[in-house]
């Protein structure tokens, strides 16, 4: 066994979240900014908190120490979806820069936390390179998977390559489609979660067919969303252990076609903070540290 930053599936041992009492704030907060940052609908803030207590409760009770983001004021309530603006890597975090403009405060705010912690910077993406921490994914602990897509462009894709090829880390990019263009939060984690090395979580119709390929050309067999769980979080699954997972409820059939592949399942509700955002259980976390 060894500690790794640079796995999406090995054991959790420690993760970044931030609470809806410190991104959400309020229901003034929330009336203010959630149609301009294109949620769905308004969250509930009252029952935002009490998902996020759930949620996190299956976070702690996996053994996995937790790191709290702070209130910030210079970020907007979109800032709950941790994992995009931060890479983790064994040579340190990269701090991203956002696709999304009302998002780009994010990555200076984690920046201050890791470094408060004594936690490694390895470098940032600076402008005019964009990329979003939801478009990247270790495949294995030395391939980086990037999507190519409105949030994350080809600079910023060339200056994470100059980050993390010097450490023997393969960039691998998949061209993503258009979908539904560029006001909507399409990552490469909305078609892929990696559950263990040889399994993933995967919704087929917009994965890229060359990536797609590659995955099963690498040995790594999928669990198919259907159409049906799409819009409902189906394939957003975060791993907490190989073949463990969170998952947001109300997707049967992603469910038991996950428990038939011999996972363990647990799930929250997560009409609030995933579904009305567009953020699943990996965008509401930041892992670090995991054991492989």
């Amino acid at each position: 066994m060894k500690i790794t930053f640079q796995s999406d599936y090995g054991k959790l041992k420690s993760v970044c979240i931030k609470r809806p009492e410190q991104a959400f704030v309020d229901d003034a907060r929330i009336t203010a900014q959630w149609n301009e940052l294109n949620f769905l609908s308004k969250p509930d803030y009252a029952a935002a908190v009490s998902e996020f207590n759930e949620f996190e409760k299956l976070i702690s009770k996996s053994g996995a120490s937790v790191l709290h983001l702070p209130y910030d004021p210079v970020v907007t309530m979109d800032s709950i979806y941790c994992r995009d603006a931060s890479i983790a890597t064994d040579h340190g975090m990269i701090i991203c820069n956002m696709g999304k403009p009302a998002r780009k405060n994010e990555p200076e705010a984690e920046r201050n936390v890791y470094e408060n912690n004594q936690i490694k910077i390895l470098g940032e993406i600076t402008h005019p390179g964009t990329l979003e921490g939801g478009d990247v994914a270790w495949v294995d602990e030395h391939t980086l998977a990037v999507g190519h897509t409105y949030r994350t462009n080809w600079e910023g894709i060339r200056q994470l390559k100059h980050l993390v090829e010097p450490f023997g880390i393969h960039v691998w990019v998949a061209e993503m489609p258009h979908y539904k263009g560029p006001s909507d939060v399409f990552h490469l984690m909305s078609v892929l979660s990696p559950i263990d090395k040889n399994l993933a979580v995967v919704y087929s119709p917009l994965m890229p067919i060359s990536f797609r390929h590659g995955l099963l050309e690498r040995g790594i067999s999928f669990i198919e969303v259907p159409d049906a769980e799409w819009d409902s979080m189906g394939c957003n699954v975060l791993a907490i252990a190989p073949r463990e997972v969170i998952m947001v409820s109300g997707n049967p059939v992603t469910k038991q076609k996950l428990k038939d592949a011999g996972c363990v399942v647990h799930e929250y509700e997560g009409q609030e903070i995933s579904v009305k955002g567009g953020g699943g259980p990996t965008c509401l976390t930041r892992p670090l540290e995991r054991i492989i």
